[in-house]
């Protein structure tokens, strides 16, 4: 995200795109589950005059950053400290039901990653901590106290890393020694079983990316939030999501492509299952990637991807059982005894 001055300190990525498949309108009531610095909420609230605006972040440091842009629109926004798998019960609580749109932008900031003593970054030494919230479990107290197989999965599955098991069994015996208590310790711990790529992204990236997941319950919160969207969306009312990796976009994709049935064709050996009710209507067939410019101008961009769909009048559907599994993790595998 780049700086642009004001009230609002960074511009979100895929901003353009956001409000095209948003189509914010005059008079509308809209909810950003992922307030961070503002951007979206801004500009939603600039295109669309006399709309109201509800943002949510679990953060306290980014309502509280917000107080300038909440003066400035003048009644039309509210912020509350809150999850974005919160937005249904958020959005009764300050009477915004039925909604016309809801945005969320998934995954840490650039400001709690530039904030070394937040613990999200290997790039400064700081507290191991990565709690979005400020309160809760710490990435230290998982990496201390969890078991070796919990560790490999969270690392495996969260971060998708190839040498979780070499790299939890590290873990442990590491802190057999002494706890681990900061950024620099775990990522030097990484790197020396982990190999980079000349070029390529810091070896510890993955095992940073799975423990921040776990810690804040995010691919959890990002299922009940796509479940919260469509239970309080009028008809006609927009779902804009963007995330930046694939655990996320799985999760995103198959929830729409299940919502809008769009679902695999039987066989005469497996017949297609009685499809339900299409809730949602695809805004776009496929993920909206950014421009080579916006790649070019900032980084951060490269991986995002964004999904919309429109919701139509069939009643809310009961949360999908595969959806719900692909946000949580398998059993530990117990070590065998040699």
């Amino acid at each position: 995200m780049t700086d642009q001055g004001g009230p609002v300190r960074h511009v979100p990525v895929l901003l353009a795109e956001v409000l095209e498949a948003l189509a914010p309108k005059p008079g509308g009531r809209y909810l950003d589950g992922t307030f961070g610095a503002g951007g979206y909420s801004k500009a939603i609230l600039d295109a669309a005059p006399s709309s109201i605006l509800l943002g949510l972040d679990r953060d306290p440091s980014a309502i509280a950053g917000g107080a300038d842009l909440v003066a400035a629109m003048a009644g039309r926004l509210t912020l509350s400290q809150a999850q974005f798998g919160e937005l249904a019960e958020e959005a009764e609580r300050f009477r915004m039901v039925p909604l016309d749109g809801v945005v969320l932008d998934i995954g840490v900031s650039s400001m709690q990653i530039d904030q070394p003593e937040r613990g999200f970054s290997f790039r400064f030494d700081g507290p191991l901590d990565m709690r979005m919230s400020g309160a809760g479990q710490s990435a230290a107290d998982i990496v201390n106290e969890a078991e070796e197989g919990l560790l490999a999965n969270i690392f495996y599955h969260y971060g998708e890393e190839r040498r979780s098991r070499a790299v939890a069994r590290a873990v442990v015996e590491a802190r057999r020694k002494a706890p681990l208590a900061t950024t620099k310790q775990l990522a030097d711990l990484v790197a020396g079983i982990v190999r980079g790529e000349p070029g390529g992204a810091h070896p510890a990236t993955r095992v940073f990316q799975a423990l921040r997941i776990a810690v804040n319950d995010e691919l959890g919160e990002l299922v009940r939030a796509l479940h919260a969207a469509e239970a309080v969306l009028k008809p006609g009312g927009r779902l804009v999501v963007v995330t930046f990796h694939s655990l996320e976009d799985r999760i995103v994709k198959q929830f729409l492509a299940e919502r809008s049935g769009r679902v695999p064709a039987g066989s005469r050996h497996a017949p297609a299952a009685a499809v339900a009710q299409p809730t949602f209507r695809l805004v776009e067939k496929g993920a909206v990637a950014p421009s080579e410019a916006e790649m070019r101008a900032n980084p951060r961009a490269r991986s995002a991807k964004l999904r919309a769909a429109e919701r139509n009048e069939a009643p809310p559907r009961r949360a999908e059982a595969g959806l719900v599994a692909l946000a949580g993790l398998p059993e530990p595998t117990p070590r065998r005894r040699s």
